[in-house]
């Protein structure tokens, strides 16, 4: 058995340290986040923070990394209010990965990434064009996180747009038919499979193990 202890964490180099945190947690979700200044210009990065936080009201919320530098993403939203999440699949995973590089302000990582831009009326926000699922949302809350300096943005769901009917009967959506994939560590990219489903727990169905 491996065990790394608190103290052997600390020790590491920042990079190592970095891998095996953001490996620890598993599999994730794997979105773009697409914004645009009060003039328009547009901006998109990929993140894998995605978490689900509640249904009535639809919110969702993804981690930002602390403001110790310019972070486009965040000072857009802040600005304008909405972003978009866009499901990253497997044709675009290379062109998705390299939105994280350092880009200059002026530069948009739309063109340099080249994946596409697409707007709804009255919604100031970009969803990418060549992702299959996308949410646009409205900013609902912000929150510091005091131990690392990090910020939880807090959107609440305006609109979600398919490119397919992935809609099961029961309004989950198929996933695997759109082709979502997820993340694990810093930069590897994993096409999910078919999994099993289980009925709604409760004590009176649980098997007999």
């Amino acid at each position: 058995m491996i065990h790394i202890t608190d103290d052997q964490i600390k020790a590491l180099d920042r990079i190592p340290r970095l891998t095996l945190i953001n490996s620890i947690t598993g599999f994730k979700p794997a979105n773009l986040v697409g914004t645009a200044d009060g003039k328009g210009n547009t901006n998109l990065a990929v993140i894998s923070s995605v978490v689900h936080l509640g249904s009535d009201p639809a919110l969702v919320a993804f981690i930002m990394r602390p403001m110790v530098t310019e972070r486009h993403t965040m000072e857009n939203i802040l600005e304008t209010g909405v972003f978009t999440l866009n499901h990253i699949h497997a044709e675009i995973a290379q062109r998705a990965h390299f939105t994280s590089a350092d880009f200059p302000r002026e530069a948009s990582e739309f063109d340099k990434c080249k994946l596409s831009p697409f707007y709804l009326p009255d919604f100031h926000a970009p969803f990418v064009a060549e992702s299959k699922i996308r949410i646009g949302l409205t900013l609902a809350e912000k929150f510091d996180i005091a131990i690392n300096k990090t910020v939880m943005v807090i959107g609440q769901v305006s609109h979600i747009l398919m490119e397919g009917s992935y809609l099961r009967g029961d309004m989950g959506i198929n996933l695997i038919e759109a082709g979502t994939i997820c993340i694990s560590g810093l930069d590897s990219y994993h096409p999910v499979t078919e999994g099993e489903s289980f009925p709604y727990a409760r004590p009176e169905n649980t098997p007999d193990f």
